[in-house]
């Protein structure tokens, strides 16, 4: 009965991702959000008539790459994360798509581009404190994307920063500091596949500078119209491509 109520809500949340592309004219967009009950009871929350939850978009990072975007964050309500959240666009922000699921209970964060190929995004599960950190990767310009774990046991830590010099070989920093009390550095030789640890301290490591991913982009927030902004850095100014209103449902029974 557990399994085949856990594998509801991954097809419930995996679903979701698979929508029509959000047409952009110029107001904010509502990512959708379908109320399922599975899921909200799954996470604990009652979300009676009397009571109901908001669910809320939170946007973290923009990468631009050739002549896409790409957006990360996660779907939660005030209590608990509900899933993670790609969003891309192919068109300078006209129009956006998922082209990854949403996790449950995850968020992503980070995002590198190598080149027009190669790319990672961060992640980990947000269920009470940061745990099972893993990346997202690409070799096709972020088309399609494969999700990594960092360890094979479940830890609680989270990525600090990652950067790679080449599509194989890359530098990342957890803070494990929840777990076992320390910060650790990892290095790959393929990728991202597997991780080899480097080095332990009980303090934050420091970790070698890398370029910004994007400089001429940014995500702010836009109280006047609630909603996140993402802008792009035009004869120094900056000019909105896109953008998304924070709340974009509210669940009842």
């Amino acid at each position: 009965m557990f399994k085949r109520r856990v594998a509801f809500v991954l097809a419930v949340v995996s679903s979701l991702y698979a929508q029509a592309p959000l047409e952009n004219d110029g107001k904010p967009m509502r990512v959708p959000y379908q109320c399922a009950s599975a899921e909200t009871q799954g996470a604990g929350l009652g979300c009676a008539e009397d009571e109901p939850c908001p669910v809320y978009i939170e946007l973290a990072n923009v990468a631009a790459v050739g002549g896409e975007l790409f957006v990360t964050g996660n779907i939660h309500t005030p209590m608990v994360t509900l899933s993670s959240i790609l969003l891309a666009s192919q068109d300078d922000g006209k129009s956006w798509s998922e082209p990854y699921p949403r996790q449950p209970s995850s968020g992503l964060d980070q995002i590198q581009f190598l080149d027009f190929q190669y790319g990672w995004i961060s992640g980990a599960n947000l269920q009470t404190a940061p745990r099972d950190p893993f990346l997202l990767l690409t070799t096709d310009g972020g088309k399609t994307w494969r999700q990594q774990r960092l360890f094979d046991e479940t830890r609680v830590a989270a990525i600090e920063r990652f950067s790679f010099d080449s599509p194989k070989h890359g530098l990342l920093s957890v803070d494990a500091s929840l777990d076992n009390g320390k910060h650790e550095v990892y290095e790959t030789h393929d990728g991202g596949a597997s991780w080899i640890i480097q080095q332990t301290s009980d303090a934050p490591i420091s970790f070698p500078a890398e370029k910004p991913q994007s400089p001429g982009w940014r995500v702010r927030t836009d109280a006047a119209t609630h909603s996140y902004v993402i802008e792009k850095s035009q004869n120094n100014r900056w000019q909105k491509m896109a953008s998304f209103l924070v709340q974009i449902a509210t669940c009842q029974e």
